[in-house]
């Protein structure tokens, strides 16, 4: 289904200019920009996926992940096609990269009805990149809110997107899990054809709008498998809140890219590394209770026992504190 975009201009007589995320492709009549979702059509801007639903399922909220969100429930999560990143790992490129031939088409009025149907609270925007799906993004995050204040929105995003539109958008969003691929501006061109500095900021403003915010680092080898780089940037988010849960994910092969998995030894020396900085780190896609567990960093509680996604709430309180020493943990 074809609507008209939000965020361009024109650049000069047909063609456009995106504004939607810094990349701003220059459009000619007929084509797309790198996310292949957004086209000039006889001058005007059209979203091209919205819709779309490539993949819709009920998961944990640890699968996001979030895990000082609402832990243990489930969320709503929906994705579609196109992304406006070129990760050569990427972990869902048959969604991200292509347009798969079979789509459900949902508009944004019925999401509402789904939630309801399905038992929960919140819909999670996720598995491809929601910001090149930013027009039904926006317009299901509304109804979402109007059907009940007490829903919510999750985006699971790159955060490669500019300020304006990203401003609009966080006034239906509730939580944010922000991947942050690579601490260095050079490889986030090179590699990822993005950029590190609007990644930052994105992080920076969600924390500083009261969004829930959480990060992701994929620690892929050749890439970013560096300490001293991702020393950098543990200590940059902890700049902004030693309180930001941090998710430090084992990567495996996908895509473009053969290189071995992660090794498991040097996962865990960035854990050590990370927990220097932050009070909350974890360790995905290796499946230890060791490193997905949540403690109080003020009294060491056991608060939350994780095995996979076997969730077992132990000592958080009706507010998401710890019922030891009353420390704020989790939003619920």
């Amino acid at each position: 289904m074809k609507i008209n975009s939000l965020f361009y201009e024109e650049f000069k007589d047909d063609i456009l200019k995106c504004t939607l995320c810094p990349r701003q492709c220059i459009l000619y009549p007929g084509k797309t920009g790198i996310c292949g979702v957004r086209q000039n059509i006889k001058g005007e801007m059209y979203s091209l996926n919205y819709g779309d639903v490539t993949s819709i399922a009920l998961d944990p909220m640890e699968k996001k992940p979030l895990f000082h969100f609402h832990p243990g429930e489930k969320v709503l999560s929906l994705g579609t096609w196109g992304c406006n990143l070129k990760c050569p790992f990427c972990q869902n490129y048959e969604i991200a990269h292509l347009k798969p031939e079979y789509q459900k088409k949902i508009y944004p009025k019925a999401i509402p009805s789904l939630m309801e149907n399905y038992g929960v609270q919140g819909v999670a925007y996720t598995y491809s990149e929601p910001i090149v799906w930013y027009e039904f993004v926006l317009d299901s995050s509304r109804e979402v809110k109007y059907a009940n204040p007490d829903n919510y929105n999750v985006l699971v995003t790159n955060g490669f997107i500019n300020e304006k539109p990203l401003r609009l958008m966080l006034q239906y969003i509730d939580a944010m899990n922000i991947d942050l691929k690579v601490f260095d501006d050079k490889n986030y061109m090179k590699i990822l054809k993005g950029g590190l500095e609007p990644v930052k900021k994105t992080i920076k403003i969600a924390y500083e709008e009261g969004i829930h915010t959480e990060v992701t680092t994929l620690v892929v080898p050749k890439v970013n498998d560096n300490l001293e780089e991702l020393e950098k940037e543990f200590s940059w988010l902890s700049s902004i809140s030693k309180d930001i849960p941090l998710h430090l994910s084992r990567y495996f092969p996908a895509y473009k890219y053969n290189e071995p998995p992660t090794d498991i030894s040097f996962l865990e020396k960035t854990y050590k590394l990370a927990k220097k900085y932050l009070n909350f780190v974890y360790l995905g896609n290796i499946l230890s209770p060791t490193y997905e567990n949540t403690y109080c960093p003020d009294c060491g509680t056991l608060l939350i026992q994780r095995k996979g996604y076997d969730i077992k709430i132990e000592n958080l309180n009706e507010n998401g504190e710890c019922k030891n020493c009353g420390r704020k943990i989790c939003t619920v």
